[in-house]
């Protein structure tokens, strides 16, 4: 990773070092796993001293909360631009699912740190971010629940449509690569036309939204 994607991945982390943690704290725990990575590893691959470490993060979960809060909260935000801007429920959560998809793929180093090492989080931050977990579960539940309230989503229980519906998408992080066979735009188009057969609709036009904004 590079310090140009540092800054366009969490572009309101001040100073510079504390990104550069942050980017090296990502590689290491994509790399190694949480529990195996040390500070020192991570000190090292910034190009620091361990020390330096600790004058931004108090400790490694410091670091991770830090890279997973970021993370949902970038998520969270394309969740709500979608339903802020789109009020038909198909498109909807199409473009929900167009974005959400193409995240993962696109950021799938970070995406694998931070939907897959959130175990390793101190009970306090991860009530944290286990709630913005839960509000871009609501909103998909409910943009699911309202397709079924007007008859155009065939769903038995609104709650399981949408978990099923993100764990989609978060599952793309765990094997895309940058040798996958299709873009990450490509991808969410993909997963967004798969997604409205789950729900019993069959799209009939390519989807117009903005798969490569994030």
């Amino acid at each position: 990773m590079t310090t140009s994607l540092s800054a366009e991945l969490w572009p309101d982390v001040q100073p510079e070092t504390a990104r550069r943690l942050m980017l090296a704290g990502v590689d290491a725990f994509a790399q190694r796993g949480y529990h195996a990575t040390t500070t020192r590893d991570i000190a090292a691959a910034a190009g620091m001293s361990p020390a330096a470490l600790y004058v931004h993060f108090p400790s490694k979960a410091a670091l991770l909360f830090a890279i997973s809060r970021y993370g949902h909260e970038q998520t969270l935000a394309l969740v709500e631009n979608v339903v802020a801007n789109e009020s038909d429920p198909v498109a909807r959560i199409r473009l929900v699912v167009e974005d959400f998809v193409a995240w993962h793929a696109r950021r799938h180093t970070v995406a694998r740190v931070v939907q897959y090492e959130l175990q390793a989080l101190p009970e306090q931050e991860f009530e944290v971010v286990a709630a913005l977990r839960r509000r871009i579960e609501r909103i998909v539940r409910d943009v699911i629940a309202e397709g079924a309230a007007d008859g155009v989503f065939t769903v038995s229980d609104p709650h399981v449509a949408a978990r099923a519906v993100l764990s989609l998408g978060v599952d793309v992080a765990r094997w895309y690569s940058e040798r996958a066979r299709q873009t990450p735009a490509a991808l969410g188009k993909e997963y967004g036309g798969l997604v409205l057969r789950m729900l019993g609709v069959t799209p009939e036009t390519p989807s117009t939204g903005s798969p490569d904004s994030a």
